[in-house]
């Protein structure tokens, strides 16, 4: 791998961590020569794409800067971090891969996103549910918002013994 700052060919992998699901692996590298660290991202190319069927029956390819572009909006002024962002991404798109190989509504794609939002942070919850939602009335807002405060923060682990 060529440094990016001193151009120079020698280089050492200090960590690797699988993100994205594991589609992709991110290396951390530090240059023998001028001693900078950089960040590599490989992925493996896929003979097919994941496309979204649009509610208009249109269908497109998937884009994961979507999916990031409205959490951002949902979380703007919101004390949620781009490393959690990233988290709720990586979340619903391993659920997305999971589940699908060619198609996915993008109804299940947002019904994904506000799942793991939620746990993070409800009013960016909120946030991106009455734009996802296009809630018609007032009536329906607040029903939203009077789910979001019954629920836990976080989910319940089951347990393994009775107590």
């Amino acid at each position: 791998m060529r440094c990016p700052f001193c151009k120079e060919d020698s280089d050492k992998v200090i960590d690797s961590r699988a993100s994205e699901g594991g589609r992709v692996i991110r290396r951390r590298r530090e240059c023998m020569a001028c001693t900078r660290r950089f960040t590599t991202y490989e992925k493996a190319s896929e003979s097919f794409k994941l496309n979204v069927v649009k509610k208009d029956g249109s269908r497109v390819p998937y884009d994961r800067d979507k999916v990031i572009g409205g959490l951002q909006k949902a979380c703007y002024k919101r004390a949620v971090s781009a490393e959690q962002i990233q988290d709720v991404a990586d979340k619903v798109e391993e659920d997305i891969f999971k589940r699908f190989d060619r198609e996915v509504a993008s109804q299940v794609i947002g019904e994904l996103v506000m799942k793991h939002l939620r746990m993070v942070d409800k009013v960016a919850y909120i946030r991106f549910a009455s734009v996802y939602r296009d809630f018609k009335d007032a009536g329906e807002f607040l029903d939203q918002v009077k789910i979001a405060m019954e629920e836990p923060e976080e989910p319940e682990e089951p347990r393994l013994f009775q107590e």
